[in-house]
């Protein structure tokens, strides 16, 4: 493989475009966090949904360098829309996205697997820069990668680099601004497999190597090369045809005429401490977690110490937070004069606020395991044993991310089914991930549950809020797959799946990362929750502050009148007086309308109106329960907890949230499809409103039938 090097120099460029690319679990993201640290943004990869995730650096003074995380992927033959996107910026050169530069992120503890990728990326010809991750790793194990004979080998530059010890990044970034060299050889001879059909296509179409060729015979469909051009495509196929290649049989002599070169590179270049190694302690680990019988039992204990420590942790936190907003409410009240706007300061902004604060220790909580379960390398393990018992329900391992992501957001969790190849489990996996609980169902579960089961109820280490809690998320769980099986049933596709993971080594979680997620997730439950809900607690509170022409008026002088004055106190006077006024508010008649319709799963009016706005997202029902609240009752010494725990039915005299109503809610909730995002990401992921559509109406009969059986088998 010796050759003559031909070197690119960008130092001179003001600006660089440069790609990450690697194999899933190879940690080229955390390479990029370790690069560009806080300097990131998010979008979408032009003309798919795909998400970019790029950064900025300054590389020098007169240098900046923008970083672009490509999707991971084991070739550069795609099997997903994830992979397409890798595919399609480094293979053609016409995108806009196509790097100057390409750093190829591998797993130093994996080197043969991922030296496929390498060699794929080396043969397209473009300036390129290996990161040989982990090789804390390898040198833990004792053995040795002679990185220097790496490099000859390969032709191009390697850094050995431990991106969690942020080791080796600054080599990176000036290897950036050094000239590097442009892969001359080939890495295997691809004419022996393809014949003069390459030579045919490099004269039709202006490919810098045999590779790029090579690549479009089996990926014509996912090129642009013939973008409204059909003549040349109708030439492009005839030249295929008339070849008579075996098209499928093109990449598995690829695979094994690389591997062949691989194998010969890792024997030089790798040292391994003995010639037959002991089991390591990942493999010995794997035996337990991966166990047909251990590995689920062990989930489940992992899930039962989250929940459980979820609610003891944030308990205290919560109770600040409740305390402080009495106090806060009480005091804007004593300093500002009666009247609208000190009403929608207390009763619509302050009363929207609380129901989104008191609820930060928990989603916080909740993503800090979640961030620990990743990083630790885990929820890789999850993936692969699940997978036997997900292929039984119409889905497979790629399937238990989405779904376990969906306990964090629906929105992000539809988007990661891009990596299922399967046309038939990617829509499967979409319609029923909403049905997993997400963090926004989270404040709706914590509320309820507080209702109806006191935190001193507790069995020795047991607390029965969080028992129940876990059954609530198990119950979406055991929802999901349910309606897989039956999707499974009802959607005809010929195509077969497959499910390839690596699982990568266990490593202590990185605190720093673990910190950040929480960072990043509770900003955004503040304020892209948190605007949703305090404007409509806003808008809430002028339609329960409000009624059609006097009617309020009317309301107030009945109250004032001698008969009443005399009959009750001031106090008495003042809870009948708003409930009354609520009742005759434009939400109360909003709520009235609804309550024919939802008065057999045990909700009352003002329940309905909570469930009207929480179409906007779920975590609005608290908002709005306060809101109501706090226009029903003008004592702003309690939390809007205390307020609806003495709530009465006034036609039964029985407390409205009992224990049947409020576990009818909890299920109704669990079920229902009452997030207008997610509704609008699966639109945008199936390109039609028939699966949106048909995902708000099964839902929503599920809720609906559900909450029924539940609240008359409760009452």
């Amino acid at each position: 493989m010796e050759s003559n090097q031909s070197f690119v120099n960008f130092s001179e460029h003001s600006s660089l475009k440069i790609a990450l690319v690697g194999n899933p679990n190879s940690g080229k993201s955390t390479l990029f966090n370790a690069l560009t640290g806080l300097h990131q943004k998010t979008g979408n990869f032009p003309g798919v949904t795909v998400d970019k995730k790029s950064g900025i650096v300054k590389l020098s003074p007169t240098v900046t360098g923008e970083f672009v995380d490509l999707p991971g992927t084991y070739s550069l033959y795609p099997k997903s829309l994830d992979e397409s996107v890798t595919f399609e910026v480094l293979c053609n050169p016409n995108n806009e996205d196509h790097p100057d530069i390409t750093v190829i992120v591998a797993d130093a503890s994996n080197l043969k697997r991922n030296l496929f990728l390498v060699s794929q990326i080396l043969d397209l010809k473009i300036p390129v820069i290996f990161a040989l991750n982990m090789i804390d790793l390898v040198e833990k194990e004792g053995d040795v990668i002679d990185c220097v004979r790496l490099s000859e080998r390969l032709g191009v530059k390697v850094i050995a680099v431990s991106a969690r010890r942020k080791e080796g990044i600054e080599e990176i970034k000036e290897a950036l601004l050094q000239p590097l060299p442009v892969p001359q050889y080939e890495f295997i001879d691809l004419r022996k497999i393809a014949g003069d059909v390459i030579d045919k296509i490099r004269s039709m179409i202006h490919l810098n190597s045999d590779f790029a060729a090579f690549q479009s015979i089996s990926n014509v469909q996912e090129i642009h090369y013939f973008d409204n051009k059909p003549e040349k495509k109708a030439k492009f196929e005839a030249i295929i045809k008339s070849s008579k290649l075996d098209i499928n049989k093109l990449q598995t002599h690829e695979s094994v005429e690389r591997y062949k070169v691989i194998n010969r590179i890792a024997e030089e270049c790798v040292t391994h401490k003995t010639a037959i190694k002991t089991e390591s302690f990942t493999h010995k680990l794997d035996g337990l977690l991966t166990h047909r019988i251990y590995g689920y039992a062990i989930f489940l204990v992992i899930l039962f110490f989250i929940f459980q420590t979820i609610f003891f942790l944030a308990k205290f936190p919560m109770e600040w937070i409740e305390s402080l907003f009495v106090f806060v409410s009480q005091w804007t009240t004593s300093i500002l004069p009666a009247g609208e706007v000190t009403n929608l300061v207390v009763n619509g902004i302050l009363a929207g606020l609380s129901g989104v604060v008191v609820f930060i220790p928990q989603i916080a909580l909740l993503f800090a395991f979640i961030a620990i379960l990743e990083d630790t390398g885990y929820m890789a393990r999850v993936s692969f044993i699940m997978d036997k018992m997900m292929r039984r329900f119409g889905l497979n391992g790629r399937s238990v991310i989405p779904l376990v992501s969906g306990v964090a957001c629906a929105v992000p969790a539809i988007m990661s089914t891009r990596t299922i190849s399967s046309w038939k489990e990617r829509i499967i996996t979409i319609m029923v991930t909403p049905l997993m609980s997400c963090s926004a169902r989270l404040p709706v579960y914590t509320l309820l549950i507080s209702l109806v089961v006191p935190p001193s109820k507790t069995e020795g280490f047991f607390n029965y809020q969080g028992l129940i809690l876990m059954g609530l998320y198990l119950i979406g769980f055991i929802a999901a797959i349910t309606a897989a099986f039956v999707f499974k049933i009802i959607l005809k596709a010929k195509e077969k799946s497959y499910f390839i993971m690596e699982l990568p080594v266990y490593r202590s979680p990185q605190w720093r990362t673990v910190g950040r997620v929480m960072f990043e997730k509770v900003k955004v439950f503040l304020f892209d929750a948190g605007k949703i809900i305090v404007a409509i607690s806003i808008i809430l509170w002028f339609l329960s502050s409000h009624a059609p022409g006097d009617r309020m008026k009317q309301i107030e002088n009945k109250y004032t009148s001698t008969e009443l004055t005399s009959t009750y106190s001031p106090a008495e006077l003042n809870v009948k007086l708003s409930a009354e006024k609520l009742e005759s508010s434009y939400a109360g008649m909003l709520g009235k309308a609804l309550e024919p319709a939802i008065a057999p799963l045990g909700f009352d009016w003002k329940i309905g109106i909570a469930l009207v706005t929480s179409f906007a997202a779920r975590e609005v029902f608290v908002g709005t329960m306060a809101t109501i609240y706090s226009a029903d009752s003008k004592d702003n010494s309690r939390t809007v907890r205390d307020k609806m725990m003495t709530e009465l039915n006034s036609q039964t005299n029985l407390p409205t949230f009992s224990f049947a109503v409020s576990f009818s809610l909890l299920i109704f909730y669990a079920f229902a499809m009452q997030c207008m995002s997610t509704l609008a990401v699966v639109y945008r992921e199936t390109k039609s409103w028939k699966w949106p559509l048909i995902q708000f109406l099964f839902m929503g009969t599920l809720a609906y039938v559900s909450a029924f059986v539940v609240f008359h088998i409760l009452k």
